[in-house]
């Protein structure tokens, strides 16, 4: 979306690819793959393109680019093909609606979110979240205002290894700038205007002493002062104010026992809060739209240990990486939330209007959710998987590629059958039909939902059910098909005659259809 809205700026602009390239300092060939989407961009690059198209990063984001396909489309046509799209969105975001209510959110966003006036379209998006009784706890940053209070009062921003060194008068501009802060969020989260987002909204904020801290005292020499880390969350304050309906914000400061006050990081707190709630998703607004791995390429899921590895390869590597550098901080806090039981988090982009709803409530997302467990399972179907089974395999029953079962069948033979699950939702199947006499067992009715081909889900399905054909003692596995026999030979089967299938089978071997007989030995 990025590469092609500046593609689109550009030869509004009458700009070539060398024109704009030099601006931003940068290669041709380079910002050529970014137009394309085959890479990523970074925050600096991102900044350098927006300066040099006299436009903001977020518009980059989300310009309304629409397609010249639509402009003469006829408005009726076109709010009918709306409509479509919005009946069959909100249907499809049921189930997380359903699953959400009630649940625990931790949102965490940078100052940058209040000083650039983006946290009026981000209240929309939480006050529908608080209409759907999603408990929400909010923790936000304060780096930019701090920077402008001490750059105000002539002095020098201290830092080592990436943390501030908080002295007396440093101390008094993280206060002057966290109180200041939290003051506007809670304005802005009062609105209740007519005819807009938050009409009818009823949002009561509850903030205070919940978070305990400690100094993080001498690191390699250099005294930190009144830059501290969590010691404690007060969970059960904040849960009494969630169990009465408040949302809670948190501002990155927390205080000793003994009556000091500590300049927190914006991850520390936000970590440390989903986990003692027990969070079920930690949401990160960021600059960059997520985690690009080293090709430059958005990557939708992963697992910790995957995050881990690419935090390390991104460490080793010598040649130039399109990363952004609050990734750095994120996907560390991300990996230690999920390590220590908050069951998703999130990285997605502070510039897209709507972005926690597109991430919530739709399949693919729009950014990064990292967990600790991969999404996707493989398991025995049980009788709770026939409706979801049903709806894979209906559509190619109607096509005549697998033959018709009805839900009676599939009930009777649903041990026979195997499903993928992505995110607790059934997205494949397949089943074994064993023939013990002959050692020989049937590979069919495999189906993959449409939203999910592509991506190799097919193998899998079918590697898997061929390992538990093996583990049960079978030495052949048969199939029959009428339309996808390179499939199948491309996986090591070859075709024999009918002649060559269990006994039963050949009695029920339907001649009109002429299925073709595929066997591969286990």
């Amino acid at each position: 979306m990025i590469g092609n809205n500046i593609r689109n700026l550009r030869k509004s602009q009458n700009l070539t690819l060398q024109q704009l390239a030099a601006r931003m300092g940068t290669d041709a060939s380079n910002l050529s793959r970014i137009e394309r989407g085959e890479i990523g961009i970074s925050e600096a690059l991102l900044r350098a393109a927006a300066q040099a198209l006299n436009t903001t990063p977020g518009r980059l984001y989300d310009a309304d680019l629409t397609p010249v396909s639509l402009t003469n489309t006829p408005p009726a046509i076109l709010s009918q093909g709306n409509s479509k799209d919005f009946v069959h969105w909100f249907r499809s975001a049921a189930p997380y609606i359903h699953a959400f209510g009630g649940s625990t959110f931790v949102i965490a966003f940078g100052g940058e979110v209040v000083s650039e006036q983006q946290f009026i379209a981000l209240s929309h998006d939480l006050n529908l979240l608080a209409s759907l009784e999603v408990r929400l706890v909010l923790v936000h940053g304060a780096r930019p205002q701090i920077e402008h209070r001490l750059k105000r009062d002539n002095l020098t921003p201290k830092l080592h290894n990436g943390l501030r060194i908080t002295d007396d008068a440093a101390m008094q501009a993280v206060k002057e700038a966290n109180g200041a802060i939290r003051v506007e969020i809670e304005s802005l989260l009062s609105m209740g205007i007519a005819n807009s987002p938050m009409a009818g909204s009823d949002i009561r904020v509850a903030s205070g002493n919940f978070v305990t801290a400690k100094p993080l005292g001498v690191r390699d020499g250099v005294d930190l002062q009144h830059t501290g880390e969590v010691r404690k969350i007060d969970a059960i304050g904040i849960q009494k104010r969630l169990d009465d309906g408040e949302l809670v914000l948190l501002s990155p400061m927390g205080y000793s026992p003994t009556g000091e006050t500590f300049n927190l990081s914006l991850e520390d707190v936000a970590v440390s809060a989903a986990v003692a709630l027990d969070a079920e998703k930690l949401i990160f607004l960021m600059d960059s739209a997520g985690v690009h791995n080293l090709r430059g390429e958005l990557l939708r899921e992963m697992t910790s240990a995957k995050a881990k590895n690419l935090l390390r390869n991104v460490q080793e590597s010598d040649v130039p990486i399109h990363y952004s550098e609050d990734v750095n901080y994120y996907l560390p806090a991300a990996v230690r939330a999920c390590e220590h039981g908050v069951t998703r988090t999130h990285l997605i982009s502070r510039h897209i209007d709507g972005a926690i709803v597109q991430e919530l409530f739709t399949r693919q997302g729009i950014g990064t959710m990292v967990t600790e467990l991969p999404l996707e399972t493989m398991r025995q179907a049980n009788i709770d998987d026939v409706g979801g089974i049903l709806m894979l395999i209906e559509p190619l029953e109607n096509e005549g590629i697998l033959v018709r079962r009805g839900r009676e069948r599939i009930e009777m033979e649903i041990n026979y059958f195997y499903v993928m699950e992505h995110d607790n939702r059934v997205i494949g199947c397949a089943a074994l039909y064993p023939f013990a006499q002959e050692k020989m067992v049937e590979f069919a009715c495999l189906a993959i939902d449409p939203s999910y081909r592509g991506g190799g889900r097919g193998d899998k399905l079918f590697n898997y059910c061929q390992a538990q054909a093996s583990q049960k003692g079978f030495k052949r596995l048969f199939c029959l098909t009428t339309r996808t026999e390179h499939w199948f030979l491309e996986r090591g089967f070859t075709e024999h005659n009918i002649d060559q299938l269990p006994d039963e089978k050949q009695k029920l071997y339907n001649f009109q259809r002429k299925s073709k007989v595929f066997i591969k030995p286990l």
